[in-house]
C-alpha cells in the first residue's frame, strides 16, 4: 500500500476515535444539529476505517505466515511450508481486494455520480455503417441498464436508411446510472465487414458518445425564455395514423450557445416540451462542467497528467472478437457478450482507473502543501 494512502487511512483512524469520544460525552446531544452531523461523519468515517483494520489484520496473517514459511523451509518440514504457502497466497488475495476497495472508498464522490443519466450516441465517420454501429450501441446501453434493473427512455431518435440511427438519445433511470456509465463519453469505433460492403473488406466507422447527468431540478440552470426558440413538428418513425395529424415533437434551441435538444416519443407535446427542457439542462451543464474542467486541466496536467478520455476510447474489431478499450490498456476477446450488455469488466477497470487517477491529485496536492 502507498505511504500517501496508509498515512491518510491512519488519520481517519484517528479522527474515529475522536468522534467515539465526542458522541459519547455527556453533553452530546445538547446541540441536535452538531450531534447529527457527528453522526454522519462516524458513520462515514467507520465505514472507510473497518475495512482498514481487517487489511491490517491480513496484513499481519500474511507476514506471520511469510516467517512460518522460512521456519518450516529451514526445519524441512514440507507439509508446513505448504500450509504456510497457502495462507500467503490467501491473504496477499485478500489484501489486493481490500486494497481497491479502500482506494476507491478514499477517492472523492461527484455529487451528480448517483443521479440518472442521459446518453447521446451520434454516427460520425461510416454513412450508413456507422449508423447501424450506433444501434448496436444503443442496444448494447439498453441491455446493461435493464441487466441493472434500470429503466430505458429512447428521448429523441433520428432513423437511418437501413434501420440504423444517425443519432439517438436515450434516458437510463436508475440509481447511479451516470456514476456507472460516465466514462463511456467519448469515440467508439468499429472494424467490420459493414453489410453494404460487396467485397468483404473491413472497414472502419465511428460513432460518438456522451453521458450526462440528469440535472437537479432545485440546482439547475435557470433558463431564461426570452433565449429560448421552441418548434414544433410532426414526430417521425412509428406511432401510426397519429403522428400523421398532430404536430406533438418538440425542438427546443438555446440561442446564446445554440444547443439544440429535442423530444418525439410522448403524443403530449406538453410532455415532450418538459423532457426536451430537461435535455437541454443536462447539456447546459455538461457544457459548464467542461469549461470548469478546462480551466483545471492545467493544474492538474502538472501534478498528474492530462488523464484526458475524450479522444478515441474503445475499439469494437469483430475479425478478431476483441473489444479494447484504450484508456486503460485493457482488451478482452468476448465482443458479442459485451455488445449485449456485458460491461462491468470494463466498466470497473475504467472506474480503478479513474480512482488511481484521483488519488495521485490528491498526494501531488498534499506533497505541496507540506
Amino acid at each position: 500500500m502507498k505511504t500517501f494512502i496508509r498515512q491518510t487511512l491512519e488519520q481517519r483512524r484517528r479522527r474515529l476515535h475522536e468522534l467515539d469520544a465526542q458522541l459519547a460525552a455527556p453533553d452530546a446531544t445538547a446541540d441536535l444539529a452538531r450531534f447529527q452531523a457527528l453522526s454522519r461523519e462516524h458513520a462515514e468515517t467507520d465505514a472507510l476505517v473497518q475495512p482498514y483494520l481487517r487489511y491490517l489484520q491480513r496484513e499481519a496473517d500474511w507476514q506471520a505466515a511469510l516467517q512460518l514459511h522460512d521456519e518450516a523451509i529451514a526445519q524441512g518440514d514440507e507439509a508446513l511450508a505448504a500450509l504456510a504457502l497457502d495462507e500467503i497466497e490467501a491473504a496477499q488475495t485478500e489484501l489486493r481486494a481490500l486494497e481497491a476497495e479502500l482506494q476507491a472508498r478514499l477517492v472523492p464522490r461527484d455529487p451528480d455520480d448517483e443521479r440518472c443519466a442521459y446518453v447521446e450516441i451520434r454516427a460520425g465517420t461510416g454513412g450508413e455503417e456507422a449508423a447501424l454501429f450506433a444501434a448496436d450501441l444503443a442496444r448494447m446501453y439498453t441491455r446493461y441498464a435493464q441487466r441493472q434493473g434500470w429503466g430505458v427512455e429512447v428521448i429523441s431518435a433520428s432513423d437511418s436508411d437501413l434501420g440504423g440511427y444517425k443519432e439517438i438519445v436515450l434516458r437510463l433511470v436508475g440509481t447511479g446510472a451516470y456514476g456507472r456509465l460516465r466514462f463511456e463519453s467519448g469515440g467508439h469505433r468499429v472494424q467490420r465487414v459493414p453489410a453494404t460492403e460487396a467485397q468483404g473488406r473491413i472497414h472502419t466507422s465511428a460513432c460518438t458518445v456522451a453521458v450526462l447527468p440528469e440535472p437537479d431540478e432545485q440546482q439547475a440552470i435557470q433558463l431564461d425564455p426570452a433565449e429560448l426558440r421552441i418548434d414544433t413538428f410532426r414526430a417521425s418513425g412509428a406511432g401510426g395514423q397519429h403522428v400523421n395529424r398532430t404536430d406533438s415533437a418538440v425542438r427546443i434551441t438555446h440561442l446564446p450557445t445554440g444547443l439544440v435538444a429535442e423530444c418525439q416519443d410522448d403524443r403530449s407535446q406538453h410532455r415532450n416540451k418538459a423532457k426536451a427542457l430537461q435535455v437541454l439542462l443536462a447539456r447546459l451543464q455538461e457544457r459548464e462542467r467542461r469549461e470548469r474542467e478546462a480551466r483545471e486541466a492545467a493544474t492538474r496536467k502538472s501534478l498528474v497528467g492530462s488523464g484526458d478520455r475524450s479522444d478515441r476510447v474503445r475499439t469494437y474489431n469483430f475479425a478478431q472478437n476483441r473489444v479494447t478499450d484504450h484508456r486503460v490498456n485493457l482488451t478482452l476477446h468476448k465482443l458479442a457478450a459485451v455488445l449485449d450488455g456485458e460491461l462491468d469488466e470494463l466498466l470497473q477497470a475504467l472506474q480503478l482507473a479513474h480512482g488511481a487517477e484521483r488519488l495521485a491529485e490528491l498526494e501531488a496536492r498534499a506533497a505541496l502543501a507540506v
